[in-house]
């Protein structure tokens, strides 16, 4: 299954700085170019980490998640595949290789969904 709005990401709304004062909402930093021209560097999101509780992950959806072996990283990236054992296939948007990297992770290892980008205040 794939998420329809999958190929964007909204800015974040009076709903969603709510929950994130609700604390139902973490904010995180974008630390690299991996899912440019979406996101970049220095740009936060808005994560909800419930969001897997009660649903599986979609195709589509970017999520942040522990890095499989690099102890203490997080990463954002966008599910690209799923297979039948757990496994997600986690790549970022850029087009040029050499700022992108792919991962497989266990579904245990993603800690939520990203719901939007915060907005910025200029």
């Amino acid at each position: 299954m794939r998420r329809n709005d999958s190929e964007k990401l909204q800015e974040s709304n009076c709903r969603e700085v709510f929950l994130w004062l609700c604390r139902r909402r973490r904010r995180c930093r974008v630390m690299g170019p991996s899912m440019r021209p979406l996101l970049s560097t220095d740009d936060e999101v808005l994560v909800d980490m419930m969001a897997y509780r009660h649903q599986l992950p979609l195709v589509g959806d970017i999520v942040i998640a522990r890095h499989p072996t690099q102890l203490g990283q997080q990463i954002i990236k966008r599910i690209k595949g799923l297979n039948g054992d757990g496994q997600l296939y986690l790549q970022g948007d850029n087009p040029d290789p050499a700022q992108n990297s792919s991962v497989m992770v266990p579904e245990s290892l993603v800690l939520g969904r990203v719901t939007s980008r915060f907005a910025e205040s200029k």
